[in-house]
């Protein structure tokens, strides 16, 4: 604890800005005591008092608000692709299901363009401005061609299988013994 805090200090600014920073905090998170206790923590570390220290612990507790909003944006959304997989898994009847294999090799037939896009997007996380920033295209560019990939791969992925079975010609279609 740095050695301008004293336990009085601590006291007063908890009794004053706890409940509005939680207040605050809890716009974006879900769990708002634990970001206005992390911030308490980090004032407390700091070898001097910040000039402002309502402000200070605003900033802070939004910083740790917004974190902990993306974090369980991540979260969900890594949950809810787990569950549509074990649904998958277990189900299989009610949709097509594809190996490493299939999808690896769907991938490689795609465009690089598109490639790059949706394995930023499925697999690195990454959203589209990020996508965007990186290849150097608007956000609506990413956006669309993360679209076309999606429908390439699914149409590469769900093509009816080719099957070399022919019917052979020279079979009678008539049962033996019965006349026409």
């Amino acid at each position: 604890m740095g050695t301008w805090i004293t336990a009085e200090w601590l006291s007063g600014v908890l009794d004053r800005h706890a409940a509005a920073l939680e207040l605050f905090a809890s716009q974006w998170s879900d769990t708002p005591e634990d970001c206005v206790q992390e911030a308490i923590i980090e004032l407390t570390r700091l070898p001097n008092c910040p000039d402002n220290v309502a402000a200070w612990l605003f900033h802070v507790v939004r910083t740790r608000a917004l974190n902990s909003c993306r974090s369980q944006t991540r979260r969900r959304r890594h949950e809810a692709m787990a569950a549509r997989l074990i649904k998958l898994e277990t189900n299989p009847a009610n949709e097509p299901a594809f190996d490493a294999s299939e999808l690896a090799a769907g991938l490689e037939q795609l465009d690089d363009e598109l490639r790059e896009v949706v394995v930023a997007r499925i697999w690195g996380g990454l959203g589209f401005e990020e996508i965007g920033e990186m290849l150097g295209q608007s956000t609506s560019t990413a956006f669309r061609r993360f679209q076309s990939g999606l429908t390439a791969l699914r149409r590469i992925l769900e093509e009816p299988c080719q099957t070399s079975h022919q019917t052979d010609q020279s079979m009678p279609t008539n049962s033996p013994g019965k006349k026409k």
